[in-house]
């Protein structure tokens, strides 16, 4: 499996999305080692790569919670959970897309 956080620097909700991440990995079955961080720091990469807001989890490529009316840019992304509108998905959440 393939585990991919992609970001941007600038956005202050990445560094807990890869913690939650990295408390959901062992859960999911999975090892540390699956997961990879990539930046996202230019307009062309951000369309390249179809990156709708900082943080994107990728799980074997595919963005699980993808909002096709999302637009394509160097944005911060907000995600809808069990609580509320968040900057990071829960770790339940992120367990739920590594089974």
């Amino acid at each position: 499996m393939d585990v991919r956080l992609l970001y941007f620097p600038g956005c202050p909700n990445w560094q807990e999305t890869e913690q939650r991440l990295m408390q959901a990995l062992a859960p999911a079955g999975l090892s540390h080692s699956v997961l990879t961080k990539q930046v996202v720091d230019t307009a062309e990469d951000a369309d390249r790569l179809r990156f709708r807001g900082s943080p994107t989890v990728l799980v074997n490529g595919q963005d699980p919670f993808a909002d096709a009316n999302a637009p394509v840019g160097l944005s911060c992304r907000i995600f809808q959970t069990p609580d509320g509108l968040a900057g990071a998905p829960t770790v339940e959440q992120l367990v739920a897309v590594l089974r």
